[in-house]
């Protein structure tokens, strides 16, 4: 039996990630790489939620697509959030370590990820309300 308590833990968390990236964004701060792996950690949260609430295979992976492919496999419609998850998948690596390619983060690209990580929040609650 699926512990809500548990459910609630992961969106609390997912909500955490959101919030800070999102009042740091409405703030004007210009660390836009570390907001964008903020809403990239909400979204991981807010699908590491779903796994829980439907007891599916709990992966310690942060590829947001791949965590997506488990999970349509229970819930096809998910299907929508594709393009979000592709979107913020591109924020884990590049924000949080040196690499050797042209990277820069914008406003625009930032704004862009709330978006995304918006549309993954809200459907994924909407999917999660009658259970918690």
């Amino acid at each position: 039996m699926v512990d809500k308590e548990i459910i609630r833990e992961w969106l609390s968390k997912a909500e955490e990630d959101f919030e800070f990236a999102f009042i740091n964004l409405e703030e004007g701060k210009n660390y836009f790489p570390q907001i964008c792996f903020h809403f990239h950690q909400a979204a991981e949260k807010y699908l590491k939620a779903f796994t829980i609430a439907h007891e599916l295979e709990f992966r310690k992976i942060h590829d947001l697509p791949l965590l997506l492919n488990i999970y349509k496999s229970k819930d096809p419609s998910l299907g929508e959030l594709e393009a979000d998850c592709e979107y913020l998948n591109a924020f884990y690596i590049d924000t949080r370590y040196p690499v050797h390619w042209p990277t820069h983060f914008s406003r625009e690209e930032t704004q862009n990820a709330l978006q995304s990580a918006r549309h993954i929040r809200s459907l994924v609650e909407l999917k999660l309300s009658s259970m918690i």
